[in-house]
């Protein structure tokens, strides 16, 4: 698991709309990654769409935003196309990333332990170095919390 203060590993993921991401090329930006879980389904929907819905807020601030799930790119590009959405979102198809970070494993699901997607956030400074990481129980005013870390920085 990547902790606060642990460098993030370095990788290169395929995104929608084609193409590669990775980490390291965006430094020495600070980075915004957010793992959901599956898209299309009505959390994770209105998770991207809020980080999405500030992403020019970002922008303006210098620091990149980036979605991340288990989909194939080609979920992503429908999702993208119907969604409307800006914000990168990166295949970790294989969920090996997921892995290694501690953004994949055993969660309640109504009720139930599963193998799934742990929502997360991370913020990672533009020397790779994690500043901040959230554990995202409930999405509804997530985005705008971490914008306000970034705006805190």
């Amino acid at each position: 698991m990547i902790s606060e203060g642990q460098i993030a590993p370095d990788f290169t993921l395929p995104r929608d709309g084609g193409g590669t991401v990775t980490l390291s090329a965006l430094r020495p930006k600070p980075v915004v990654l957010f793992a959901y879980g599956q898209d299309g389904s009505p959390t994770c929907t209105t998770a991207v769409k809020d980080f999405d819905a500030l992403l020019p807020e970002f922008e303006a601030l210098g620091v990149a935003v980036l979605g991340l799930s288990k989909d194939p790119v080609k979920s992503h590009d429908r999702f993208a196309a119907k969604q409307g959405l800006a914000v990168p979102l990166l295949s970790d198809h294989g969920g090996h990333l997921m892995q290694d970070w501690g953004l994949f494993g055993e969660k309640l699901f109504f009720g139930k332990l599963v193998q799934g997607v742990l929502r997360a956030t991370l913020l990672i400074g533009g020397d790779g170095r994690v500043l901040k990481r959230w554990k995202v129980d409930r999405v509804k005013g997530h985005a705008d919390e971490v914008l306000a870390a970034v705006k805190a920085l």
